[in-house]
């Protein structure tokens, strides 16, 4: 498939959090046409099976290939674990596709970061993905991993910057493998909306990383090479999910920091 510049950008996660991506590059490529997709059906790929979350993401890179995206980024943890080489191998020449996890890898390298953390969903602790891939790269860096599948749950309910959010983070970062660490992987798009929480209760003393600066660089890095960095906007976004009710809209405004219209779309009939 011929790509060109005027092409869109595909964004998909499991339901909304993907949008802090979205609003990342947004920003920082404002020429760039962004179609997304939540699959707020099947939310959270968090407690899925790889099977399962493997299926969902095959679905909607097809989807979002139908749109003529020429790149695909993979906005959740979850999925970027389970499904970004299948992706590659099933899709290969048809779309670029950009997941959440080596940008994050390749800051954790090249900032020589020694004692790390990583807070995620279950099924990304689960895989080992984070700590595989930064070992791969540098043995000697330590990394602990610890699941907290309570935060992306109570940020999409809207329980953040308040008594009850900041219970819950300092239960899970009080956890004894996070002690002693100079940098923590947010690992879940979910958690930028926490990230100044988390800062508090490091004091400023443990630098926190989020997949949304390290992707929207990425993103431009590559379509530069690719020829494909859109200079001329074209067109308008389009957001889409799979099961539509009022409080996700709602929801969304925070994850995207912006107002935002969500269009039903069912994709699995």
């Amino acid at each position: 498939m011929l790509k060109n510049p005027h092409q869109p950008i595909g964004i998909f996660d499991s339901g909304i959090g993907g949008l802090t991506v979205a609003n990342a590059i947004h920003h920082f490529l404002p020429n760039e046409r962004l179609i997304y997709f939540g699959d707020t059906v099947h939310l959270p790929y968090g407690d899925k099976s790889a099977d399962a979350i493997r299926y969902y993401s095959l679905r909607i890179s097809k989807f979002l290939l139908e749109q003529d995206c020429k790149m695909i980024i993979i906005a959740c943890n979850s999925a970027s674990s389970a499904a970004y080489d299948m992706l590659l191998d099933f899709f290969e020449g048809k779309a670029l596709f950009v997941n959440v996890v080596d940008p994050l890898v390749n800051a954790v390298i090249s900032q020589a970061y020694k004692n790390v953390g990583v807070i995620a969903t279950k099924a990304t602790i689960n895989s080992s993905i984070y700590k595989n891939k930064i070992k791969s790269l540098n043995q000697k860096v330590k990394v602990n991993q610890v699941a907290t599948p309570l935060l992306a749950p109570m940020i999409e309910e809207g329980f953040y910057s308040g008594n009850i959010s900041k219970s819950v983070i300092e239960n899970y970062l009080s956890h004894p493998d996070l002690k002693n660490i100079d940098a923590l992987l947010l690992a879940c798009t979910h958690y930028p909306l926490i990230r100044n929480e988390i800062n508090e209760y490091y004091s400023g003393q443990v630098a926190i990383l989020d997949s949304t600066d390290v992707v929207r660089d990425e993103v431009k890095r590559i379509l530069t090479e690719e020829g494909l960095l859109c200079e001329n906007r074209i067109g308008h976004d389009a957001f889409y999910v799979s099961d539509y009710t009022s409080s996700f809209e709602e929801t969304a405004k925070n994850f995207y920091g912006e107002d935002l219209k969500l269009e039903a779309l069912q994709i699995w009939t």
